[in-house]
């Protein structure tokens, strides 16, 4: 039986982003390395909201949202649990959504004048840190 996985989520109010785009962000980034496996129960939306302090229907918001995606599944009666691993975005999408990031990284990192060999460093460290955690 899964147990409900506390959700370490951090809300920055000075993020441009709203709050239940940071909750999917965050939940999104926990599912892809990791750190919440398939079948682990989230907080319900009131534990979630009590948790970080902010309105249920925001939570209630992102859990839909991460639900439409196929990141999480509603159990009748249990709650919500994370998915099985599924192709998410069409091909076409993944390329498109892909090509946005790299651009805005591109444009941002020029404007600070660090070479190309610091860059792809530190990108591939970052990368590396968010690898899928292995479970024994």
């Amino acid at each position: 039986m899964a147990r409900t996985q506390a959700l370490m989520i951090e809300i920055a109010t000075g993020d441009p982003r709203p709050i239940s785009k940071q909750i999917v962000d965050g939940v999104r980034m926990k599912v892809a390395t990791g750190e919440l496996q398939l079948g682990m129960q989230l907080p319900s939306v009131r534990g979630l909201a009590q948790q970080l302090a902010i309105n249920p229907n925001t939570v209630a918001k992102a859990y839909a949202e991460l639900t439409s995606e196929g990141w999480l599944e509603s159990r009748q009666g249990l709650g919500l649990f994370v998915a099985p691993p599924r192709q998410r975005l069409s091909a076409s999408e993944r390329d498109k959504r892909f090509d946005e990031a790299v651009n805005r990284f591109v444009h941002e990192v020029v404007a600070l004048d660090i070479g190309a060999e610091q860059v792809l460093a530190r990108l591939d460290a970052e990368l590396l840190a968010f690898a899928p955690k292995k479970t024994a």
